[in-house]
């Protein structure tokens, strides 16, 4: 087994930030643009949950002697799940938005699931599996939600969220 150096660790953690950075403007954004209340209160509560894992993670950064990623993803941005956010929130579909919050928490699940697969040390890899494990659960809730959506032909007003989902990430 090599031993991973302080550099590999604060990349994959600064990557890990600039998703969870990218999923809180995302569901703002959502949050601000949403016509069903349920849906502003979900997306909101998704927002902050993302920037506590930045805050989190960021304390790891330096801790391992590196400087915590500023903003979220801003090269090959074509390739984020959130880029099409903002087109679907214009014309203010609360399904088109949960389309795009869920293409979004894609990217999250797979950059977690990237991070899983290097070797890290166990506190910080116990802190990826839980943060993981709630992206999985929120991705879940959101694509429950958006297929129920789809099934209505739209979301209502009085529209349920329900938190679906089972941890997904385990060692």
């Amino acid at each position: 087994m090599s031993t991973i150096t302080n550099e590999k660790i604060v990349s994959v953690l600064n990557e890990l930030i600039e998703t969870c950075k990218d999923g809180a403007n995302g569901f703002s954004t959502a949050a601000a643009d949403a016509k069903a209340p349920n849906l502003k209160a979900l997306f909101t509560k998704y927002a902050a949950q993302r920037s506590s894992f930045v805050a989190d993670l960021d304390g790891f950064v330096v801790s391992y002697r590196g400087k915590p990623a500023e903003t979220g993803h801003v090269a090959a941005i074509v390739h984020r799940g959130w880029i099409n956010l903002k087109a679907a929130v214009s014309g203010n579909d609360d399904l088109a938005i949960l389309n795009e919050c869920e293409r979004g928490e894609d990217y999250a699940k797979k950059a977690y699931a990237d991070a899983l697969k290097e070797e890290l040390p166990v506190e910080v890899r116990s802190v990826i599996r839980r943060q993981a494990n709630e992206i999985m659960s929120a991705h879940n809730n959101v694509r429950d939600l958006r297929d129920q959506a789809n099934a209505a032909d739209g979301v209502s007003k009085d529209f349920p969220p329900v938190d679906a989902g089972q941890p997904a990430y385990r060692d």
